[in-house]
């Protein structure tokens, strides 16, 4: 079955956030570490994540996902920032080791004008002093639009991290539809050919799991507007090719789509698995 699930607040607790992706026919479901802006991480409650792992076992659930604060940003060319960066991250992966979930995604980040290389190499230096070989989690860097100076938005930037990290089967990658789409790899006309590249520049075995999101924005804009599946510039057809691939159908998806409520999730969920 198509491992696929929402975006979900825990702010009620991790066992809420299960029961409610099993209400709306989820499989798994990502949740931000800590508030999106930054701040404090909540204490983590044993009896809650033993009822979060119960409901996984109950439900055949696929891997979960976590996502860092947009705030975190390794590359900056602020000492406090990257500092600020470290410690979430160092923080982040310490807690990772209590919950039942394996896979950590962030956004390499914005190099505030320093160069990509500059950038890259602050990223990769917290990586290698913050990431330990034992550690649960694998490191996911997200695939960007490319507005401003983020770093992310072409493969070869992403490989160029990669190269750069010591645990090797420790990094991995999150494609996020929207985003490659906006950083002008031709998902609609040729996802063959975007696969072929990602494959030739990075290698398919690094990518873990998709966002799939549609998007406001042209083909190659460099904008970051997410959209409900089937209603932007993608559109249906482009999901169902996604969902259904041979290379990619077997991975985690995870929605990050314009919601009213839960609800609309199902909807989107229920599309998706028709295919």
């Amino acid at each position: 079955m198509l491992m696929i699930g929402p975006h979900l607040s825990i702010a009620g607790g991790f066992k809420k956030a299960g029961e409610e992706a099993v209400k709306i026919e989820a499989n798994t479901f990502q949740f931000f570490t800590r508030n999106p802006r930054g701040g404090k991480a909540k204490a983590l409650d044993s009896d809650d994540v033993a009822g979060l792992r119960q409901i996984m076992d109950n439900h055949g659930f696929g891997p979960l996902l976590a996502h860092a604060p947009y705030t975190l940003n390794m590359c900056s060319a602020k000492q406090e920032t990257r500092e600020f960066a470290r410690m979430v991250f160092k923080e982040d992966l310490m807690r990772l080791e209590e919950l039942p979930c394996e896979l950590y995604n962030f956004h390499p980040g914005s190099h505030t004008g320093q160069g990509v290389a500059a950038g890259i190499a602050w990223i990769t230096q917290i990586l290698n002093e913050e990431m330990w070989p034992e550690q649960k989690a694998t490191v996911l860097l997200e695939t960007m639009s490319g507005k401003g100076t983020e770093i992310g938005s072409r493969f070869e930037e992403l490989k160029m991290i990669i190269d750069q990290v010591a645990l090797t089967n420790k990094i991995g990658v999150c494609l996020d539809t929207c985003h490659v789409y906006s950083g002008g790899y031709d998902l609609v006309g040729n996802l063959d050919g975007v696969l072929e590249a990602f494959d030739r520049i990075i290698g398919l075995n690094y990518l873990k799991c998709i966002h799939l999101n549609d998007s406001m924005m042209p083909f190659g804009s460099n904008k970051d507007r997410h959209e409900k599946i089937g209603f932007g510039t993608l559109g249906i057809d482009t999901f169902k090719w996604i969902v259904t691939h041979p290379q990619l159908r077997d991975l985690p998806f995870f929605l990050e789509t314009p919601q009213e409520d839960t609800g609309d999730y199902q909807k989107e969920i229920e599309l998706l698995r028709s295919f």
